[in-house]
């Protein structure tokens, strides 16, 4: 089986933790002495059983292998060597031992004056499944044994009854698992002494012990409820905002902290093959996320083959993860032991070898001297010396049962004791780098915030600066019905047109776009702006208007461009045009034709031509930015020219052909800006 668990289980309600004092209480007010019990020919004499417990102790009869006829009470079992049981059977000379084998204990009672008739058992853990038989009786059982197995795990204190007895044999069945990659040679049957007394006896004494878990657990249960708290707040903040990953990365780790106490830490009944898988799948999910959180508080995020090299780790540890926890559902039907812990050494080596990755992260960031604040370093330290504890710890007791390390039961040692809970090194390590993890989120999320805080300022003045850049309202032209429509792809975009009266009559629009979006396409618009107002004054001409931009935004715009139309309007609907690398309008359903130019700001020297046209009545001249005819469906089929052609047949105003873009898929900016000639002077 994989590594250790990493972390530590616990997930209570407070509220059981309450009714388990009550328990408590009762049980120390009712329980009473125990009967005295002494051995006597290799049979356990029980004398004044009455309200009280006593410990089935002293020598059992055991035997490896398996023979219904090993539960009779008559069967001579004097050649069986003997055992106790509060050891196992692995710490008393059948080291790595699985399968079958069997416990017997002839038992004699002597009931006390006035006791209760009936006689009950507490059998504490029995490594792994086991049924009881009386006098060749089967009393009950925990688990299934073969040939269909069913194991439970980590389900300690059964009770069961046997009724009014006072002498006989009781015989425990055991079958014991196969043994994982991490486990022990000292394993197998009994792990505590069991005990025999009245029902009420036994019922206070499983409370007791019920209890005393329950209260050596409160740590753990706190620990585990405020995992599941930032689970959920972590996850609510990112469907908030899907661009935060490392909110995500964040609930997904530490609902998999939960889910790891959950499957290994409530006492649950549910069969071992499940248990493994859930177990082994939830721990190889809780690593990976680990990691992807550690990059993004490390900020590695922006080095795409790390991040590549992290997310193939992740596939691999994960799949080895499931086949690992698959392999418990083959044994013992389909592969032997040795074949299964053959297999459980091989689909763990993985688990093993990428513990090293927090540590690889946290080493890379130093390399690349990445500008961390003092929380996030705090964590890079705490994950590294978890990762390197962690390490060690489970590659210490990977085949401990050839090697016999004892280094991992010294790492897991308690330290120190409070109020029944243990805190070892690995434990302290866990919840201090679990807690600088959730301060380092709350940092984070404070201060990113903030910066969505100044962006939104930032966006709201440039947007304010567009409203200028972009005319709301447009001025009358005589003898020209003049439409506009605006459509940025993001709040702010890179799309203009300016409106611009001139002296003689005539007026001046200039319409254009800027490569890229957002803020700083609209202080490239700005500029333009600007220098278009200036160069107005001192010419008129569209083509000396463009070759002016041009010299200007040669080398200020970091690697962009712009295109651009300018276009001169007589007040007798006679055009003069030039055109800057920018799609060509349309005059009605026809496209005008240029010579092919270059945008805006690619060469220092550009020159521009002009071309002239006349507008007729009813007339209809139609400028776009590339915007429109680039519009793409959900199928990914452009807007293209025929359908732009089919559009403007349509005389559409420019809000109609912008909304048609919109309608079709919108992709980028959409400017359209229409002239209908209403009126010709005489």
């Amino acid at each position: 089986m994989p590594a250790r668990s990493s972390l530590f289980p616990g997930l209570k309600l407070s509220v059981l933790v309450f009714a388990a004092c009550g328990l408590n209480l009762a049980a120390h007010a009712q329980t009473p002495v125990a009967a005295s019990a002494h051995t006597l020919d290799r049979t356990l004499v029980i004398d004044g059983l009455g309200k009280g417990v006593a410990p089935l102790d002293g020598p059992w009869q055991f035997h490896v292998g398996d023979d219904p006829a090993w539960a009779a009470p008559g069967f001579d079992d004097s050649n069986w060597e003997q055992l106790t049981s509060d050891k196992t059977w692995g710490a008393q000379g059948h080291p790595s031992y699985t399968g079958f084998a069997w416990y017997r204990r002839t038992i004699r009672i002597t009931p006390a004056p006035c006791a209760d008739a009936n006689v009950a058992l507490l059998i504490p853990i029995i490594d792994d499944a086991y049924e009881l038989y009386w006098n060749g009786v089967k009393v009950g059982q925990y688990g299934k044994l073969p040939p269909y197995p069913i194991v439970y795990e980590g389900i300690p204190n059964q009770t069961f009854g046997l009724g009014p007895i006072r002498s006989g044999v009781l015989a425990v069945r055991v079958w014991k698992f196969a043994l994982a990659s991490n486990d022990p040679d000292n394993l197998g049957g009994f792990e505590r002494m069991p005990l025999i007394g009245s029902p009420s006896a036994i019922a206070a004494e499983r409370g007791n012990r019920d209890y005393k878990w329950l209260q050596s657990q409160q740590f753990r249960f706190g620990l585990t409820s405020l995992y599941a708290l930032v689970a959920l707040l972590s996850f609510v903040a990112w469907l908030r905002d899907r661009n935060q990953w490392l909110l995500f990365w964040m609930s997904l780790y530490a609902l998999m902290l939960t889910m790891d106490v959950l499957l290994i830490g409530m006492r649950l009944s549910y069969p071992f093959e499940i248990g493994q898988l859930l177990v082994q799948v939830a721990i190889a999910i809780r690593e990976t996320s680990g990691w992807f959180l550690l990059i993004w508080l490390l900020q590695l995020h922006e080095h795409p083959k790390l991040v590549r090299c992290t997310r193939l780790a992740a596939i691999i540890g994960i799949t080895s993860a499931t086949i690992d926890g698959c392999l418990s559902f083959l044994y013992p039907d389909f592969i032997s032991a040795v074949q299964m812990q053959i297999a459980d050494a091989v689909t763990t080596f993985p688990a093993v070898t990428f513990e090293c990755i927090p540590a690889a992260l946290v080493a890379y960031a130093i390399f690349k001297r990445r500008r961390l604040d003092s929380t996030r370093w705090l964590v890079a330290i705490l994950a590294f010396l978890n990762s390197t504890v962690y390490a060690v710890e489970n590659i210490s007791v990977q085949g401990v049962r050839y090697t016999h390390w004892t280094l991992g039961d010294k790492i897991e040692a308690p330290l120190f004791t409070v109020v029944g809970n243990n805190f070892s090194l690995p434990t302290i390590l866990r919840t201090l780098l679990f807690l600088s993890i959730v301060y380092a989120v709350i940092r984070y999320t404070i201060d990113n915030r903030r910066r969505q805080h100044a962006m939104e300022r930032e966006f709201q003045n440039a947007r304010e600066l567009q409203q200028v850049l972009v005319p709301e309202n447009l001025p009358a032209l005589a003898g020209f019905n003049l439409t506009s429509a605006y459509r940025p792809a993001q709040e702010v975009g890179g799309d203009f047109f300016q409106i611009i009266p001139l002296e003689e009559g005539s007026t001046l629009i200039v319409l254009g776009d800027v490569s890229g979006k957002g803020l700083k396409a609209a202080m490239a618009v700005s500029m333009i702006v600007g220098a278009v107002r200036t160069l107005v004054e001192t010419t008129s001409r569209p083509a000396e208007i463009l070759a002016g931009l041009n010299r200007r935004l040669f080398g200020r715009l970091q690697g962009g461009f712009a295109t651009a139309v300018a276009l001169r309007l007589d007040s007798d609907g006679t055009c003069t045009i030039s055109c800057a690398g920018h799609p060509a309008p349309y005059v009605n359903d026809e496209e005008l034709i240029f010579p092919g130019t270059l945008p805006l700001g690619v060469l220092p020297k550009a020159t521009f031509e002009e071309s002239r046209f006349q507008m007729g009545e009813r007339d209809q001249l139609a400028l776009y930015t590339d915007g429109l005819l680039e519009a793409r469906s959900q199928n990914g089929d452009l807007y293209s020219f025929a359908r732009l052609k089919t559009l403007f047949a349509t005389r559409p105003t420019a809000e109609q052909a912008a909304q048609a873009a919109v309608n079709f898929g919108q992709d980028d900016d959409i400017t359209v800006l229409t002239l209908t000639r209403v009126a010709v002077n005489a």
